[in-house]
C-alpha cells in the first residue's frame, strides 16, 4: 500500500516538534483532504524561524526566506516550509513590505485568502479551523478571510484565483467576495502579465471551468485582463460544453479558433508565452482545420505529435460538442509507415540525382511534401526505389 501524502510529509513535522515548535500541515492540501481530491503540493506551517529549519534539516533550499519560506527536501520530495508571520503593507500589489515572524498560528491564518486555503491539521489529523473554512466547503462557496477589500487589494491576483478555484472545485463566489472584486478589479492592471496568465491556464483547466468563465464575465474582471480587454466578446462565445483544456497552448488554440481574426501570436505576444505555446498552439489549431475537411486521419495522427494528441482531441470536443478520443489517433499513429519526415526513404539528394539538370528550388520541397503524403496514407510504399520509379513517372512540373 502506497504512502499517502501527508505520510510522507509526516517526519518532517516529526522532527521540528521534537526541537520544541510548532508544526501544522497548511492551506490547499488540508482543503483537498476535506474534500476528498486528489492531494498536491503538502505546505507546512511552524513557529520555527528558517534558520531553524535550515540547521535541523540537512537539504534546504532557502526559496524565499526574507518572506519566512525554504523549501525542505526530503525522501526524493521538495515540502514548503513557512514561519507563522505577519504581513506588512503589500505596496507591490503581490508582496508584503515587511513580514514579522511569530509564534502564534492564529495569527498567521487571519493572513492568508479564502476561508478554505485557511485552515491548518496537526500531525494528529486535528483541524484548525478558525474562519469557517469547513462550513464554507459544505456550502460550495468561496469567502475571503476578514474584509474581501483589504484582501484583494493586498494582492489583486487573488481576484483571479477566487475565480479559479470556483473553476477548478465547481463552488460559487459568496457575495461579499463578490462585492469586494468589483471594488478591487481596477487593480489588476498592475499585476505581471505573466501572473495572470498562468492563472487563466489553471481557469480554463478546471472540471467547471464555465463557472470561472462566466465570473469573468459578470464582475467585468475581463475588463482589465489583456487581450480580453480589447475583444470583450470573446468570452462570450464559450459555453457551458467546454472541456477543461489543460494547457496554455490548448486555451489559446481554442479562443482562437472561436475568434480566427486574433491571431495566434496575438495571443502569444499579450501574454507573454513561450515559444512552445505559441508551437503547439499552432499545430492544435492546423489540425483542427485539417479535421474539417478530412475528420480525423492518418495526416492528423502524423503531423502531431503524440504529447499532443490529448489536447487536440480537447479543443476538438469543446468546439464541436463531440467526444472524440485520443485513442483514435494512438491507434492511427501506431499503424503509420513513417512516423516523421527523416524515416521518409527519399530527401532532396535523392530527387536532385535523378533530375541532375534542374537547378534546387521549392520545387524540391514541393514534391517531399507530395510524396510523404503519399507513404502516410499508405499510396506509396516507403521504399527508396519505389519512390524513384515513381517520381521519374510523374516527373514535377517547373515553372
Amino acid at each position: 500500500m502506497h504512502e499517502t501524502p501527508f505520510e510522507k510529509a509526516k517526519p518532517i513535522i516529526k522532527t521540528i516538534l521534537g526541537h520544541g515548535y510548532e508544526a501544522y500541515f497548511v492551506g490547499g492540501c488540508v482543503r483537498d483532504f476535506l474534500l476528498n481530491r486528489p492531494i498536491g503540493d503538502i505546505d507546512i506551517t511552524t513557529s520555527a524561524t528558517p534558520e531553524v529549519i535550515m540547521e535541523i534539516f540537512p537539504k534546504v533550499i532557502p526559496v524565499g526566506i526574507d518572506h519566512g519560506t525554504v523549501i525542505v527536501r526530503y525522501q526524493h520530495e521538495s515540502y514548503e516550509v513557512t514561519t507563522f508571520r505577519l504581513d506588512g503593507k503589500y505596496s507591490d500589489y503581490r508582496h508584503p513590505d515587511s513580514v514579522t515572524f511569530i509564534s502564534n498560528i492564529e495569527e498567521d491564518l487571519k493572513r492568508r485568502d479564502f476561508t478554505i486555503n485557511a485552515m491548518a491539521m496537526d500531525i494528529d489529523g486535528n483541524i484548525i479551523d478558525l474562519f469557517g473554512g469547513q462550513e464554507d466547503l459544505s456550502n460550495r462557496q468561496i469567502r475571503t478571510v476578514g474584509c474581501g477589500y483589504d484582501r484583494f487589494l493586498e494582492d489583486p491576483l487573488r481576484i483571479l484565483r477566487a475565480i479559479r478555484f470556483s473553476s477548478q472545485l465547481g463552488f460559487s463566489i459568496e457575495n461579499n467576495t463578490l462585492d469586494a472584486i468589483q471594488r478591487v478589479k481596477d487593480k489588476m492592471t498592475n499585476i505581471a502579465v505573466e501572473r495572470i496568465a498562468k492563472e487563466l491556464e489553471k481557469t480554463f483547466a478546471g472540471t467547471e471551468n464555465y463557472k470561472g468563465i462566466h465570473y469573468l464575465i459578470q464582475t467585468g474582471v475581463q475588463d482589465y485582463l489583456p487581450l480580453f480587454s480589447r475583444y470583450p466578446s470573446m468570452l462570450q462565445q464559450v459555453t457551458k460544453g467546454i472541456r477543461p483544456l489543460v494547457t496554455l497552448s490548448e486555451t489559446v488554440a481554442y479562443l482562437h479558433l472561436l475568434q480566427p481574426d486574433i491571431a495566434i501570436r496575438t495571443f502569444i505576444d499579450e501574454w507573454k508565452c513561450s515559444n512552445t505555446t505559441r508551437r503547439e498552439a499552432m499545430m492544435i489549431a492546423d489540425a483542427y482545420h485539417h479535421f474539417k475537411e478530412n475528420g480525423i486521419d492518418e495526416w492528423i495522427a502524423y503531423q502531431l505529435p503524440p504529447s499532443l494528441y490529448e489536447g487536440f482531441i480537447h479543443v476538438l470536443n469543446s468546439i464541436e460538442g463531440s467526444s472524440a478520443e485520443a485513442a483514435e489517433l494512438y491507434r492511427l499513429y501506431e499503424k503509420l509507415p513513417i512516423q516523421e519526415r527523416k524515416d521518409l526513404a527519399v530527401d532532396g539528394k535523392d530527387i536532385l540525382d535523378i533530375f541532375p539538370q534542374r537547378k534546387k528550388g521549392p520545387w524540391i520541397k514541393e514534391l517531399l511534401n507530395n510524396i510523404e503524403k503519399m507513404v502516410v496514407f499508405g499510396q506509396l510504399e516507403n521504399n527508396k526505389e519505389q519512390i524513384k520509379e515513381w517520381i521519374r513517372c510523374h516527373p514535377p512540373e517547373i515553372n
